[in-house]
């Protein structure tokens, strides 16, 4: 098979490919046969009529489309590999000659969108600054009082409603004279924000068994974002009454024995997070560093398909308002895939089987579901090499800040390796690079193997870690005894 490529922009390319009709014979014997298993043609059985006959009762043009739309597709991704270009989008094929009389060859065209060759500044050249992980005495009482809010108790005061309490309210909603929604006996805490516009401001002074109206566009169903006239009665208004921050509240929300422990504990939680902190705020200080320095051609095309799936699946197709904003955030998506697939590329990323599953473990958390049906889903929707992408594009982050300078506001190193490892770590650990068919052959192993379980574990232990408010050190209670 002979291809050759044309660079029609900086983000399309045209395929010129012409296939030798030995390469294509498997497909047109392969037409003839199955061809032969679907007509009836009087003195020969079904699957046994002979290739010369099937030419006069069906024309050999039927048997050759047969055989291209059969081999086309892996021509097209033969010739990919063998040009070496990395398709963003869906080609557009055309056919442009086919063996029809003589053993010739098959000859085709295919324009698709492609990832555009983009120069990546020297990482070394790079410098970050992030908050520094001081932990103030303000960000230790935050976490207690949180810690105390969890052990608090609700108590009915006779007072105007104010920010924090706890209102227990009957609500509905009318538009144009009509009710559309209705509500009895909910609680809700003024402040939180997660039911309608203007709640909050309409029951700040409302006392038990007042009531009040006020206009908010709605949040969802039908009538969403229509301005309804709301009627909010507060039933009762509470407060949450915390507990007294000492040794017994220690003993009782903790595995410590004493307040100056808690208090201990809950610090170095807080720094643990700043620290935290500092990593996420370097991960996307860097991504913003490199979107700065290179000017990445977007092609439109993938940016049109990918709008019209998310509003398709909105129904919001005619929207030409939000059409807009998610014609933004979709351009600024795949500007930020193709910089960090080049990046990926550059640091020679590899991703191991057990980065993928626990990626895939994690993502199944996010969509409510159980690991090993989500696992299977993807693998049957045939997205477990978008998947691999992920991990390949937050790794390569990862890796690239290992070789930039982050300090923090006052001009210390930050040591991140905790987050994003070394290039030590890597080398002993060996990675296989996990190609896009081993990725999906053990996405489906992994369903049934200890692997999946393992990762599986794993995330149920650090989600675990981080809900758990205070945890004594064993060896230190053992030590005090």
């Amino acid at each position: 098979m002979k291809s050759d490529v044309e660079t029609l922009d900086p983000t399309k390319v045209k395929l010129t490919v012409e296939v030798e009709y030995d390469e294509l014979r498997p497909s047109i014997d392969h037409a003839y046969q199955h061809i032969a298993e679907q007509v009836n043609i009087p003195g020969f059985r079904k699957g046994k009529v002979p290739p010369r006959i099937i030419d006069q009762r069906v024309g050999r043009p039927a048997v050759l489309e047969h055989a291209v739309n059969e081999g086309l597709s892996g021509f097209y991704r033969q010739a990919v590999t063998e040009s070496g270009i990395r398709p963003l989008g869906q080609p557009e094929v055309e056919v442009t000659e086919v063996p029809l009389e003589a053993e010739g060859p098959l000859k085709f065209t295919a324009e698709v969108e492609i990832r555009p060759e983009i120069t990546l500044p020297d990482l070394s050249s790079i410098a970050l600054t992030v908050d520094a992980a001081e932990v103030s005495d303000e960000d230790v009482t935050e976490r207690l009082d949180a810690l105390r809010e969890r052990f608090g108790t609700l108590v009915g005061v006779d007072r105007p409603a104010a920010e924090g309490d706890f209102v227990v309210l009957d609500l509905k909603a009318v538009v144009d004279g009509e009710e559309v929604d209705s509500v009895s006996g909910v609680s809700y805490q003024i402040g939180s924000g997660n039911m309608l516009d203007g709640l909050d401001e309409a029951l700040t002074g409302l006392s038990a068994d007042e009531t009040t109206t006020f206009t908010a566009p709605l949040a969802g169903g039908e009538h969403e974002g229509k301005d309804a006239e709301v009627t909010v009665t507060a039933t009762s208004v509470k407060q949450r009454d915390l507990p007294a921050a000492d040794d017994d509240f220690a003993q009782l929300a903790s595995e410590f024995d004493t307040l100056d422990e808690l208090t201990t504990d809950l610090r170095e939680q807080a720094a643990g997070s700043k620290t935290s902190d500092q990593a996420v705020a370097a991960r996307d200080g860097l991504l913003k560093a490199l979107e700065e320095a290179v000017e990445v051609p977007v092609p439109a095309g993938v940016v049109e398909a990918e709008v019209h799936r998310h509003l398709e699946s909105e129904s919001r197709l005619e929207d030409d308002e939000h059409r807009a904003e998610v014609t933004v955030e979709a351009t600024t998506a795949i500007k930020n895939q193709i910089l960090l697939d080049t990046l990926a590329e550059q640091l020679e990323v590899k991703v191991a089987q057990n980065e993928l599953l626990e990626y895939l473990v994690q993502a199944s958390r996010q969509y409510g579901m159980d690991p090993n049906e989500f696992i299977q889903s993807i693998d049957k929707g045939g997205q477990i090499p978008a998947m691999v992408g992920e991990v390949a594009r937050s790794k390569a982050l990862a890796v690239a800040l290992r070789q930039v300078e982050v300090k923090d506001s006052a001009g210390t190193v930050v040591d991140l390796t905790e987050f994003i490892g070394s290039d030590a770590d890597d080398a002993a650990d060996e990675v296989p690079e996990l190609s896009e068919e081993d990725a999906e052959v053990a996405a489906a192993e992994a369903v049934t193997e200890e692997l999946a379980e393992e990762a599986v574990a794993e995330v149920e232990a650090e989600e675990a870690a981080a809900a758990e408010p205070a945890k004594k050190k064993k060896a230190s209670k053992s030590a005090k005894a």
